[in-house]
């Protein structure tokens, strides 16, 4: 091991590699920024055209926000009057991404009087609109993460965490992983044999689907260790609309996973409770970007080389080597 990369091993510059793979994903000048002081828990979703970084807030009140925060390339730290309000009145929104014609799409968890959807907000308007409610006529628990493919589909996870936390009525389907059609109007489920499904991401050429399972944790606060805490992928099947080869890519420790993104080269982000750990597309761990409660992130900035961290108390970003895919 090199020096530089024993320096980098010990965590001295916000890194820490278990692989001299990592070297890779770090380049020759990684640097780990503090970028604002703002409540960012989930749903990153980097707008390039506008170099600005939507999210969703940590509940206050029963109240969640989507929040949009302006950047500068990679000028840090930001200030707090870079960040404003974009919508006010979500119904417990989670995770987003981009969607058609400059939209987000939310997964909002709902509450005991406001269904759960997947719903479709114009971020210069604030206008929202549902995009799908339930399956087979049954309401979703609380939706959590979502995905699209190319083809237009819409793919999410829907754990029953609404109904632990105390915020949704008893579930009225199982903990799955659903595929929207929006040409068809049709809900479908892809994979039930999660126990919490929660972050989901594509690799690069869209033909695996990686998702987290936090059953580990259930009720709020809590860490079940013989309960799931790992990663998972599947192949797609050549028509793009189910799931085969389900496998194990990684187990997740400390903790339990939240959010997962990838990189250009194949690479995977998925959280824990000492950082964003980094695997190889085999699921070995190579790294960690040291950023405690991190809980979910994207790339952005230029050429997509900053990975954007929300850690509910503020946004960090990592300047790593590879694009985002």
């Amino acid at each position: 091991m090199t020096p530089a990369m024993a320096m980098v091993a010990r965590g001295e510059t916000g890194f820490t590699a278990y692989d001299p793979a990592f070297r890779d994903v770090l380049g020759d000048t990684p640097r780990l920024h503090h970028v604002v002081d703002v409540d960012a828990h989930e749903g990153p979703v980097y707008v390039a055209a506008e170099d600005a970084l939507y999210f969703t807030t940590k509940p206050c009140l029963g109240k969640v926000h989507i929040k949009r925060l302006q950047l500068d390339g990679t000028s840090f730290p930001r200030r707090p009057s870079d960040v404003s309000v974009v919508e006010a009145d979500t119904v417990a929104a989670n995770g987003m991404t981009a969607g058609p014609e400059g939209s987000l799409l939310v997964c909002e968890q709902g509450s005991m009087t406001r269904r759960a959807r997947i719903s479709r907000v114009e971020p210069r308007t604030g206008r929202t609109t549902t995009v799908v409610t339930a399956w087979r006529h049954l309401p979703f628990s609380s939706p959590n993460d979502v995905v699209t493919h190319p083809d237009g589909s819409v793919w999410f996870t829907d754990p029953s965490y609404g109904w632990l936390q105390g915020f949704r009525p008893p579930p009225a389907v199982g903990d799955f992983v659903y595929r929207y059609d929006p040409a068809t109007d049709v809900v479908d489920v892809v994979d039930d044999s999660f126990d919490k499904p929660n972050g989901i991401a594509f690799s690069p050429d869209h033909r695996t689907l990686y998702v987290t399972d936090s059953g580990a944790n259930q009720e709020p606060g809590s860490y079940h260790h013989d309960r799931p805490h790992r990663v998972v992928a599947f192949d797609l099947t050549a028509d793009q609309r189910h799931l085969t080869n389900r496998r194990l890519l990684a187990v997740v420790a400390p903790g339990f996973p939240d959010g997962i993104t990838v990189d250009d080269r194949g690479r995977v982000y998925v959280s824990s409770f000492s950082g964003v750990q980094v695997l190889s597309p085999e699921g070995d761990l190579i790294g960690q970007i040291d950023v405690p409660g991190a809980v979910n992130y994207t790339f952005g900035g230029p050429h997509r080389r900053l990975l954007l961290i929300t850690s509910d108390t503020a946004v960090w970003a990592a300047v790593l080597d590879p694009h985002g895919a």
